[in-house]
């Protein structure tokens, strides 16, 4: 079985590891421009050795975003001031990737660590006109959304298509399509947010209509020789609801259109349900997609160790494990992991002096008899 540091080709691109930055949104923009905290926030990272730097969750359209401070990529001009981090990641030897997302019911609402939460008002930057796919607000202290006309959903299928195409002049190698986390694409699939009785309700093949039709324009936009993902919620954690069986077969339909390899996460559309979080407490559902399905699979949630990692990917639980929090303490993650684990892993040449073979945590360090000790430059010192 392969392992977490062997390299993995998907259509023409090769990841030079199975370790990818998760999508985090960091809530830290201006009219959905990136700026130089995203410069240094995934530049960070991809110096650190991360086979893909994925960018947070990026919306299509300006109505689109979670918050008001939500990344975007609806204008030539989002993605102008994406392609210089791009060119950043590319030089480090990483792989940049974008997630194209719409939050449906959940857009207009606060930063996570504002003082408020809930709908932001339209007079502190929010905005009114939310969708979903029924008019069923995720909680009371969210939007009221109205029910989306056939008309706008052709319409945001669109926007991800152009999204798509704007990634791809702006240099980026993989798209991944944002299904998961109770945001619009994954209101249609589960029965608690989809009420309708049209031809985008109902039925299973009726809920993930929509996801098969922006799976189909983004793909068509898409250079044919480059991956797209896509993340689903394999669970909704509460019976009548999505599952791990409705994922498969969405799976196999999705792969069909030209979705690469699936990133299995879970939750998010309703709240106030039981999760039993533990460490990998999602890759089983990475790897009944990739066991079930024959598609390659990301598995992401509570993964921190090395080893836990290098399980993940040896036992066939899934193709790369996607980490997030342990990401945010530690951009070099991958370089530690390395070396915890006996592996090759090129360092930047302006970190050579920190390099493993210099760690305390490999040799003791020889000094010259009474000659002072020098300041620590190791990165984990």
């Amino acid at each position: 079985m392969p392992h977490l540091f062997e390299e993995l080709k998907i259509r023409d691109v090769t990841l030079r590891n199975r370790i990818a930055v998760s999508p985090m949104c960091q809530y830290s923009c201006e009219d959905g421009l990136a700026n130089d905290w995203h410069f240094v926030h995934l530049g960070s990272r991809a110096v650190g050795g991360a086979a893909i730097v994925f960018c947070e969750a990026t919306a299509v359209m300006r109505d689109a975003r979670i918050s008001p401070q939500d990344l975007g990529i609806w204008s030539d001009r989002h993605a102008e001031a994406l392609a210089r981090i791009v060119r950043f990641i590319h030089e480090q030897g990483s792989l940049a990737g974008i997630q194209l997302a719409h939050a449906g019911r959940k857009a207009s609402t606060y930063r996570t660590w504002a003082a408020r939460q809930g709908a932001v008002p339209e007079g502190e930057g929010g905005w009114t006109n939310v969708v979903a796919p029924s008019a069923i607000k995720f909680q009371e202290d969210y939007p009221q959304p109205r029910e989306i006309t056939r008309e706008e959903i052709h319409g945001v299928t669109k926007a991800f298509a152009a999204a798509a195409r704007r990634a791809a002049d702006a240099g980026f190698d993989i798209v991944e399509i944002h299904g998961a986390h109770g945001y619009l694409i994954h209101e249609f699939l589960s029965p608690f947010s989809n009420q309708r009785n049209d031809e985008y309700g109902g039925s299973l093949e009726n809920r993930t209509r929509v996801a098969r039709e922006v799976v189909a324009a983004v793909r068509e936009e898409w250079p044919e020789t480059q991956p797209l993902f896509m993340r689903i919620s394999a669970t909704d954690w509460k019976e009548g609801g999505w599952d791990g069986e409705q994922s498969v077969a969405l799976a196999r339909e999705v792969k069909k259109l030209g979705v690469d390899l699936m990133d299995c996460s879970s939750g998010g559309v309703i709240p106030g349900v039981a999760i039993p979080v533990g460490p990998g407490y999602q890759t089983k559902f990475a790897e009944k997609v990739r066991r079930e399905v024959g598609m390659l699979t990301g598995s992401v949630g509570m993964i921190t160790e090395s080893a836990q990692a290098d399980h993940v990917i040896r036992t066939g639980q899934a193709d790369i494990v996607l980490l997030a929090r342990e990401m945010l303490r530690d951009p070099y993650w991958p370089m530690r992991a390395a070396r915890e684990l006996g592996q090759t892993m090129s360092w930047p040449a302006q970190y050579l002096r920190a390099g493993p073979e210099k760690s305390p945590m490999r040799a003791p360090v020889k000094r010259e008899a009474g000659r002072k000790p020098e300041p620590a430059t190791a990165m984990h010192d």
